[in-house]
Order: C-alpha cells, then sequence, then structure tokens
C-alpha cells in the first residue's frame, strides 16, 4: 500500500467510520475488517480500538491482527483498554504477541499482568523462544524508574581485535534483530565498553579492510550504569544530543541499550508527574485510580492548605477597625493574594524545570535568585503602578496613601513570592525533597497569609498616620 492511501486512512478515522467499523464487528464481517485494517498504520488501529465504544467489540476487533501488528497495537492502546484485552486473551496468544516484542517493550507489558498471568506467559515464552524467554526474565529484575528498567537488549558491539570486513559481516548478522541502530559499541574480549564507532566512520574505513575496529574507534564513549535514575539518563541524553545509550554494570560490560524513543516516553512522564505534585495531585489519577482514591490522595493536601489559609482570618479580624473605614480594602486583598501568588508559582516552576534539566545548580544557587530577583523588580514595579493608578482613581478619600498603600503592598508581595517561589524548590532539593511537591499548594497559601498580612500592616499604617 502507498504511503499516500496511509496518510488518508488518518483522516477517515471519525464517528461515521467508527459507525461502519462497529457495524462490521458485530456483523463478524472478518474479511472487510482485514482489509481495512490491513490499509492502517497500527497508531490509527489503536485510536480505532481506543474508540470503540464496547470493550467487547475492541477484543474482537484486535483478534483478528497477525502477530506482528498485535505486538506493535497493544503498546498503543489506553492503559484502561490493553488490560482489558490482555485480560481477555489467554496466555499462550500474549506470549506469542510478546515474542514479537522489543525487549524494553515486553517487559513493560508483561510487567502490568497480574503474577499468574505472567507466570504463564513467561512459561509459555520458554517454549516460543528461550532466548526471548531469559531477556525479559532479566529486565523485569530491575526497578521500572531506572536505566536497567527501560533499555532493550537488543544492540550491536563488536570486538575491538575484529577487522573492518569481520565487523561488516557482523553487523550483517545481527541487524535483522536490532530495530535501529547509529553507532556500534567496541568491546574487549569480556564484553566491557571500549569504544563506538559510527557508522558513517565504518563506512569511510571500508577502503582499509584490514584495520582493527580498535585502530579506528572513538575511545570516548559515554555510558550509564544500570541502576542510574531514568531521569538522571534522560538529562544526559539532553546535554549531548544522543540517540541511543549504552547500558553497562558495575563492571562496566555492556548489557543493553536505551534509544532516544525511550527517553521521550521518560521526558513525558517525567513532566506529567512534576505537572501534577505541584498541583497536590497524581499524573494517573484520573485514568487509574476510584473517586475515593483520588479524595484520599488530594484531601491532605487540600487540608493543609486550608489551615495555612486560615491564619489569613486571623489576619484579617486584627484589622477590621481599618476595614471598616475603607471597605475599598477588601476589593484589593484578592488581587494582591492572587498577583503575587502567581508570581510565586511562576518562579518555583521555572527552578523546578531548571533543576529537572540540569539548566540549575543548586550549589551556584545565587545564580537563579538573582535572575529571578531582578525579573521580579520588573514585574512589581510594572504591576504596581497599574493597581496603585487604579486604586487612586477609585478611592474617594485618602486617595494618595490609598494608591501607595496598594502599590507597595503589591511591590513587596510580588518579590516576597518570587523569593519564596525561587528558593523553596533548591531548599527542598537539598534536603533531599522532592521540589516539585513543595512548590505548589504551599506556594499559594503562604503568599495568600503574607500579601494580606502585608496589604493590611501597610495600609493600617499609611491611612492613621
Amino acid at each position: 500500500m502507498s504511503e499516500e492511501s496511509k496518510n488518508k486512512s488518518v483522516l477517515d478515522i471519525d464517528n461515521s467510520f467508527l459507525d461502519d467499523i462497529t457495524d462490521l464487528i458485530h456483523e463478524k464481517s472478518d474479511a472487510a475488517l482485514i482489509n481495512i485494517i490491513t490499509d492502517l498504520y497500527d497508531f490509527d488501529i489503536a485510536v480505532i480500538l481506543d474508540n470503540l465504544k464496547e470493550d467487547e467489540d475492541a477484543l474482537y476487533l484486535f483478534s483478528l491482527l497477525n502477530i506482528e501488528t498485535a505486538g506493535e497495537v497493544i503498546l498503543e492502546i489506553s492503559d484502561d483498554r490493553r488490560e482489558y484485552i490482555a485480560e481477555k486473551l489467554n496466555s499462550e496468544k500474549i506470549s506469542r504477541i510478546v515474542s514479537e516484542m522489543h525487549s524494553d517493550d515486553a517487559t513493560d507489558f508483561v510487567s502490568e499482568l497480574d503474577s499468574e498471568k505472567k507466570d504463564e506467559v513467561l512459561d509459555n515464552l520458554d517454549k516460543i523462544d528461550r532466548e526471548d524467554s531469559h531477556e525479559v526474565r532479566e529486565l523485569l529484575k530491575y526497578d521500572e524508574s531506572t536505566a536497567g528498567g527501560i533499555m532493550g537488549k537488543e544492540y550491536i558491539a563488536v570486538n575491538q581485535l575484529m577487522t573492518v570486513t569481520e565487523a561488516v559481516s557482523e553487523i550483517q548478522e545481527k541487524a535483522e534483530e536490532v530495530d535501529q541502530f547509529y553507532n556500534l559499541w567496541i568491546v574487549d574480549n569480556d564484553n566491557r565498553l571500549v569504544g563506538i564507532l559510527s557508522l558513517k566512520r565504518l563506512f569511510i574505513a571500508l577502503k582499509y579492510p584490514e584495520k582493527t575496529m580498535g585502530e579506528i574507534m572513538n575511545p570516548d564513549v559515554i555510558s550509564v550504569e544500570e541502576h542510574m535514575d531514568q531521569e538522571e539518563v534522560a538529562k544526559i541524553f539532553q546535554s549531548y544530543d544522543l540517540v541511543s545509550l549504552p547500558v553497562v554494570d558495575s563492571e562496566h560490560k555492556i548489557v543493553g541499550k536505551i534509544s532516544i524513543d525511550d527517553i521521550v516516553d521518560v521526558i513525558e512522564e517525567e513532566y506529567s508527574e512534576n505537572v501534577a505534585r505541584m498541583a497536590g495531585t497524581d499524573a494517573e489519577e484520573l485514568e487509574k485510580k476510584s473517586p475515593f482514591q483520588i479524595a484520599k490522595l488530594r484531601l491532605p493536601w487540600l487540608i493543609v492548605t486550608l489551615l495555612i489559609e486560615l491564619i489569613a482570618v486571623f489576619v484579617v479580624q486584627a484589622h477590621d477597625e481599618i476595614l471598616g473605614k475603607v471597605i475599598l480594602l477588601a476589593a484589593f486583598m484578592p488581587i494582591i493574594s492572587a498577583i503575587s501568588g502567581n508570581t510565586g508559582l511562576q518562579s518555583a516552576a521555572i527552578v523546578v524545570r531548571g533543576l529537572d534539566t540540569g539548566n540549575i545548580n543548586i550549589n551556584r544557587w545565587w545564580e537563579p535568585l538573582g535572575r529571578q530577583f531582578k525579573t521580579n523588580l520588573i514585574i512589581g514595579s510594572a504591576v504596581a503602578l497599574i493597581v496603585g493608578l487604579t486604586g487612586y482613581l477609585l478611592s474617594d478619600t485618602e486617595s494618595l496613601k490609598f494608591a501607595m498603600s496598594v502599590a507597595i503592598s503589591m511591590f513587596i508581595s510580588i518579590n516576597i513570592a518570587g523569593l519564596i517561589g525561587t528558593m523553596s524548590p533548591m531548599l527542598s532539593k537539598r534536603l533531599g525533597f522532592d521540589p516539585a511537591i513543595t512548590s505548589g499548594p504551599f506556594e499559594t497559601a503562604f503568599q495568600d497569609v503574607i500579601g494580606i498580612s502585608i496589604f493590611l500592616t501597610i495600609s493600617t499604617f499609611l491611612l492613621t498616620h
């Protein structure tokens, strides 16, 4: 099938198309369904499976896929639908599907199965392909958030004593097992990583067929240890613009390979977790948790935030006399709190992101603090001028003093919020906590209290003296 017709298939997946697919499923028109899905990309088939209304219909359509396509499609569908399909399929078919996957994908899929079915699948996989089974079992031993947990076992390594001609023959034998490769890893007789060689350099070296890999390799090769956290691995990929990376054990022997597509998934996962944590929640709560579990997860954060916010009630009560005389003060309190709180969250988000990517070094904490301080001076001045002018125009009495009150309060609150928002993630990181967790609800709550306290204190002083 042509690329053009495949591209058109993406546009055809609409409600009417899904209705037609559903009708064909109910009519058991297998030949027509197979003819349709044969012309689709694996991702498009996954989209159809996810958007069919009934799980049973999705299972029926999935059962028509050949084993190789099924292995690609099941990785693309949503967690809930994949869980349903995996639950309904027998262990023997799952084993055959797993045997067609790359080792890292197979491991991720198998790890999601319940323990009984996982054992059955692995036992069946032993009969189908003992090597695949061994690789999956080995990868299952790693923590899923480490380099070993995201690596695959498909890679090409050649001995440093091999000639160019011998290395090319080795590549030709192994190429079918490896989806994509851009570099060769060079090892010694004990499988220890000693160098790297790009395919480009290998092609150039073809005019010197008797040269050894050790003579033409680059000994300066970047690798990661198998138990390194996946977030640190992602930083290395980003820092050195890599497309693949060898994983080594404590003896520097190659145990696997991490590809850029694995790192894209890691970056997306880490970003989702950080955003969710800054909101005081869980990245997967909507997909995997019941309403009770979600409430149990979020309620403690909200209660702690509420307790902090209640301090503002006592602050306001302590200034009830001035509020009674100048009613307009009450109208500006939420503005002071909201703008300063948002400024603090912006600063915190920038610092959390910088810590994640490695662009901010907590050992040089004064650099981001200085940048944010200068930025907040500009922001605070601009916003203070606007609210001060607004306060002057709206106030009937003591207009100048009222304008000064709101302007000064806004300026100070914004700068304090920026200071807290910048320092709290770095301090949290230094103490060994997750900065994303500490920078959400608490930042907003503390800033509400601080902003209101500053505003009412300055207003009381200026308007009564």
